[in-house]
């Protein structure tokens, strides 16, 4: 009788857990978190497209949420910056969540008013697409900040389940939202309609409104004391060089487009292969970027607008206690499977939505299957993959994850020569989003195993930067992959990729021992 009266009572606990006003407010934050990401990547790529943008021009855009993978950069500045007038109004949380969810509604606008097919709108879009990455990676610092404090340790699990229902619903309204709107608006593949698309874009950054009314209504957390800081100019100086270097790595693309086009005519004369010519010159295009914008931080480094011992303790410590724990040789095989471990599932998708339009799916079979369907299946696989890990360990989860990835992205090679066949269409999304599910849950079950409880925001930070860097930067090129080799050969390239994550995950294994992870 007493553990029926137990098992009762627990059950209630829960149920009271799930109603605490700090859960169901991180409910709706999670919606309005969700809703910026698929507008930079597959909503607007289905747009792009529906446009007539070529599928190489679609695919960089993907870039624009490369502010999600250096979020970590201006953390600290958002943690010790407080907004004038408003923070004395809200309190530091809460005004940094008002002004990133304003930035948010004001991107979405700002793209919604820009007909691509109008003259040097694609850079404009891509402005705009920028402002809503990083506007988003913005909330999401402080929404996770707020959630930390705001809650006990007791009620922290409850809080991130909350969040990520909201971020999954946030999803389906502007991923299967915008395509069912801009359906029923009337724009198609073969009759593009801006008003249709612009409408879509307007209502969906209505729905953003859902997180302005639940800041307001919210509590501002209690903040202990961060004597320990750094002055509000240290960190403005910081966030100083981080503009200059982005300047500096965007202005490399723009000031050598026409060396670079001409670099493509002449590559092209020998090669034969356009495509190939192209997709070479540009990546030589961005590694040169990259080693450009890193020659330019080393010299910044040594001006008095940086305090080294900032950077040292805030940024440089956690690397190095990373390398300590581990060595150089098991760190580096570790960086380099969390680099890897998405690469394959991440390039593929970002010109999945382009390929279903191009096989002749509409945008409610898209909206229905792909977004809908396939939301779900993804949330039936990541409670698969948690199952699984705790079953068989992080190690065997990360290899089947990877195994299947592999499998099931060869799985669109049989759907790119059925046509728009919505029977096999369903197949292939159930495979596929099981898979990134279970694989997700793992690879997110062994990043939280890495890290240290010293230095959990800066090595978790770096960590899921890392994993999305090189998929993304690789995924921008897409589209000029595609028009070089066909879907198919595409698909085979994106499971061949995977392959030396196989390698990594047995290294990783043979060098870690069970105590680690």
């Amino acid at each position: 009788m007493n553990q029926k009266n137990n098992m009762t009572q627990s059950k209630g606990s829960t149920l009271q857990a799930f109603l605490k006003p700090q859960v169901i407010t991180m409910l709706f934050l999670g919606i309005s978190a969700g809703i910026p990401i698929l507008l930079i990547f597959s909503s607007l790529s289905l747009w792009l497209r529906e446009a007539g943008v070529d599928r190489s021009a679609v695919t960089f855009f993907s870039w624009a949420a490369l502010g999600y993978s250096f979020k970590f950069v201006w953390a600290p500045l958002i943690d010790k910056l407080s907004i004038p007038l408003l923070t004395k109004l809200l309190g530091k949380r809460r005004a940094w969540i008002l002004v990133s969810q304003i930035s948010i509604i004001s991107a979405i606008a700002w793209m919604a008013l820009t007909n691509p097919v109008d003259s040097n709108s694609l850079t404009i879009m891509a402005m705009a697409a920028v402002l809503l990455g990083f506007s988003s990676a913005t909330q999401d610092i402080v929404i996770d900040a707020y959630r930390i404090e705001i809650g006990n340790n007791r009620l922290q699990a409850m809080m991130s389940a909350s969040y990520i229902a909201g971020y999954r619903i946030g999803m389906l309204i502007a991923g299967a939202g915008a395509l069912f709107l801009a359906d029923a608006f009337g724009s198609t593949m073969a009759n593009y309609n801006y008003s249709a698309w612009m409408n879509s874009y307007l209502i969906i950054a209505g729905a953003v409104f859902i997180g302005i009314i639940t800041t307001f209504v919210m509590p501002e957390p209690q903040h202990q004391d961060q004597s320990e800081q750094y002055s509000t100019q240290d960190y403005l100086g910081f966030f100083a060089l981080f503009l200059i270097l982005v300047v500096v790595f965007i202005s490399t693309f723009i000031f050598s487009a026409s060396l670079v086009s001409s670099v493509k005519v002449q590559l092209s004369g020998v090669l034969g292969y356009p495509h190939v010519a192209s997709f070479i010159v540009e990546t030589l295009r961005l590694i040169s970027a990259v080693f450009l914008t890193f020659g330019v931080a080393k010299v910044l480094m040594r001006s008095p607008l940086i305090n080294k011992e900032m950077v040292t303790t805030s940024y440089l410590k956690p690397v190095e206690e990373f390398f300590s724990r581990y060595h150089l040789k098991t760190a580096l095989l570790i960086l380099a499977l969390v680099g890897l471990y998405r690469i394959s599932d991440i390039v593929l998708g970002v010109i999945s939505n382009v390929f279903y339009q191009d096989l002749g799916f509409t945008k409610t079979e898209i909206a229905s299957v792909v977004k809908t369907f396939g939301l779900f299946m993804t949330i039936a696989g990541g409670f698969l993959g948690g199952l699984i890990t705790i079953k068989i360990g992080v190690i065997r989860a990360l290899m089947i994850g990877a195994a299947l990835t592999i499998a099931t992205n060869l799985m669109f090679v049989l759907l790119a020569y059925s046509g728009p066949n919505l029977s096999i269409l369903y197949l292939v999304i159930s495979a596929d989003n099981l898979t990134a599910g279970l694989a997700s849950a793992a690879f997110i079950a062994f990043l939280s195993a890495l890290t240290n409880v010293k230095f959990t925001a800066m090595q978790y930070a770096i960590f899921s930067s890392l994993m999305t860097l090189l998929p993304k930067l690789l995924g921008g090129f897409s589209g000029s992959i595609v028009d070089s080799l066909g879907y198919v050969n595409f698909f085979i390239f994106a499971s061949v990729i995977g392959l030396p994550v196989l390698v990594l995950v047995a290294l990783v294994n043979k060098h870690l021992t069970l105590k680690d992870l």
